[in-house]
């Protein structure tokens, strides 16, 4: 899956009608997305109920941009969607789309509210988790039987559920929550990434014993890629990226 000519920062985001999403968005992006759409259809073709985990190696590869953009595609297909915020230790999603994160999925986790009051309505077709407040423990949140039964309470009611999650290098709540869905679609930024940060990711996920679902490649310029680049990613591939530092609490 290849997400050509996407910067982290360009989002479908810019009202919840098509039309007005799709008035000020790019075509090449519009379309690029919708070609993940149909390669990552295609990849659960066979799932009863779609749960997908996003996640990337570092912060700053625009992994919660993407799975929002994910998200808001399927949905203009008329699936029912939802979006969960699973990352718990530096929350986006709420921001993105606008909505409070007084109430989410930790509220629901440690049983401060009920599953319908920690969810927002978008539109017809898509609702939104947000994190709710950041927990002391957010690994053992995700990995304990109460997320097993809220994911099984979900699959009844959503066709479609995307997760965005913290990235792998850093913390382990992604493949933590991974084992529990369908796999995981992996975000490479182009020319930031480095191949020792794929390579370690990659790792984890096979040591994990998690399916990877596809990788997209996200920041992408004609201008700065090669013939063997413009190739979309399907378990990983080699690259030649700089170094990139970052700053994640492991706590």
């Amino acid at each position: 899956m290849d997400n050509s000519s996407i910067k982290p920062s360009e989002s479908f985001v810019t009202g919840m009608q098509e039309s007005k999403e799709q008035h000020h968005v790019p075509f090449a992006i519009v379309e690029a997305y919708k070609t993940i759409r149909t390669n990552l259809m295609f990849v659960l073709s066979q799932s009863k109920t779609k749960k997908v985990v996003i996640s990337s190696c570092n912060i700053g590869e625009g992994k919660s941009t993407t799975v929002v953009n994910l998200a808001i595609a399927f949905a203009q297909l008329g699936s029912k969607v939802l979006l969960i915020d699973a990352d718990m230790r530096r929350p986006s999603i709420h921001k993105k789309m606008k909505v409070s994160n007084t109430k989410g999925l930790s509220s629901v986790l440690v049983g401060f509210c009920d599953t319908e009051d920690a969810i927002v309505s978008a539109n017809s077709y898509l609702d939104i988790m947000p994190s709710g407040p950041i927990p002391p423990n957010p690994s053992e949140l995700l990995g304990g039987e109460k997320m097993n039964k809220l994911l099984d309470k979900l699959e009844e009611e959503y066709e479609y559920i995307f997760i965005d999650t913290p990235p792998i290098n850093i913390v382990s709540d992604s493949l933590v929550l991974a084992a529990k869905t369908d796999g995981i679609v992996f975000i490479i930024q182009d020319l930031i990434t480095t191949h020792d940060e794929v390579k370690k990711a990659l790792g984890s996920i096979e040591l994990a014993n998690v399916k990877l679902l596809g990788a997209v490649v996200n920041g992408s310029t004609k201008s700065k890629r090669t013939s063997y680049r413009r190739k979309y990613m399907i378990g990983g591939g080699k690259y030649a990226y700089q170094y990139y530092s970052y700053g994640y609490s492991s706590k």
